[in-house]
């Protein structure tokens, strides 16, 4: 029987990465529904390929124009639109799976909604648990959803845990995970050569190919301190068991050290490809489409600190987890502000680590009681962040 998806996010790199995988087993998995914001270009293309039953377009305009090129063509698709859309979409009972692959904050109501529903949640919105941790995960056992993680670096930590593992990294011997992060386009870079860069420059990523906001984050590192928190939430381990190292060469994706002095890693090429087949199929195995990793072409493997010095990111996502509370949010919103305001070049890249610094020194630490005490939170360090821009600008 075949697997009903629904793709959030599909025109954006990782949805695109499922739909390749997706398509290579037609026998195994069904597209029932697309979701993007507003690129219908490469959604109608989508359309044309998978059929899907309903395509959502957050964006009205962009959703009314796919409404009547489809109409025009004889295709006969739901198209709806609104975020609103997107959190019943994911609700309905004829759906089985969820790509969670909507980046930032906007992906948070539709990602919960689906773990509310008790869905088979292929999470690839790191977002979602920073800002909303405890909620998120609360959900998740209380309806028996079954949360897979997408991130290179997460799946590679679910790989290499003992298969019966609950949380509870001392009943299983699990000393510490280690996440790698490649260093980004600047790696080795001192504070002095941080000072000029471009938004051009951030976004070429040396090893993989992403959106501008999340490869920005990479070359701030503040992407991987958004993945300690992530594992946080995900793998029940406390900051201090959760380390960074740089490997440039990106195969080597993460470890877990153990009590007993083993370290398993899973390694592969650097392609989104092969952690969402990993998680389409788990716990069976499918093809991906990616090329096995020849080791000998490898030639070595580096690793390095991270420099805290010239990557402030990385120290203030590890302060606000051990804040706890609403701390993450506020680190979120305030780093997406931060993140949009230098793509436009409104203030430099060493500004994004003060915007965020100030934004989490400015808002006190608060619970969150639900989906509507995080949205509120995110707002008010938006807002805060906003003004920091702007008075940099």
């Amino acid at each position: 029987m075949q697997q009903r998806i629904v793709v959030l996010g599909s025109t954006g790199s990782i949805g695109q990465s499922t739909l390749d995988v997706i398509a290579r087993h037609p026998d195994r998995y069904r597209v029932y529904a697309l979701a993007a914001l507003r690129q219908i270009d490469l959604l109608e293309t989508q359309i044309d390929r998978f059929q899907p039953e309903v395509a959502v377009v957050v964006d009205p305009e962009a959703a009314d124009l796919l409404k009547r090129r489809l109409a025009d063509r004889g295709l006969c698709v739901d198209v709806q639109t609104g975020s609103d859309a997107l959190v019943h979409l994911v609700q309905r009972p004829d759906v089985d799976t969820v790509m969670a692959a909507i980046v930032g904050a906007a992906g948070l109501p539709s990602a919960l909604a689906a773990a509310e529903a008790g869905k088979r949640l292929l999470l690839a919105n790191k977002e979602a648990l920073v800002m909303a941790g405890p909620v998120f995960m609360n959900a998740v056992r209380q309806s028996g959803a079954v949360l897979l993680p997408i991130d290179s670096e997460h799946n590679a930590i679910f790989q290499s845990l003992p298969a019966a593992y609950s949380g509870n990294p001392q009943a299983t011997g699990i000393s510490h995970i280690v996440l790698t992060a490649s260093g980004g386009p600047f790696r080795g870079y001192s504070r002095d050569q941080l000072a000029t860069v471009t938004p051009a420059q951030a976004v070429s990523h040396p090893k993989w190919s992403m959106g501008k906001k999340i490869s920005v984050d990479s070359a701030s590192l503040m992407n991987k301190g958004l993945e300690v928190i992530e594992a946080h939430f995900l793998f029940g381990l406390p900051a201090e068991q959760i380390k960074v190292v740089v490997h440039p060469q990106s195969t080597i994706h993460s470890l877990v050290q153990y009590v007993d002095g083993s370290v398993l890693a899973e390694l592969g090429e650097p392609d989104m490809r092969t952690p969402i087949a990993h998680a389409l199929a788990w716990p069976e195995r499918i093809a991906s489409g990616v090329a096995l990793l020849d080791l000998v072409a490898c030639g070595q493997f580096d690793f390095a600190e991270p420099d805290l010095d010239a990557f402030p990111c990385l120290a203030l996502a590890f302060e606000a987890l051990k804040r706890g509370g609403s701390a993450p949010a506020v680190l979120n919103a305030a780093n997406e502000i931060a993140v949009a305001a230098f793509l436009d070049n409104k203030i430099a890249f060493l500004d994004i680590p003060e915007v965020i610094r100030e934004t989490l020194a400015a808002i006190p630490d608060t619970p969150l009681s639900g989906l509507d005490a995080v949205l509120a939170v995110d707002q008010r360090a938006r807002l805060d962040a906003q003004s920091r821009v702007e008075s940099r600008a």
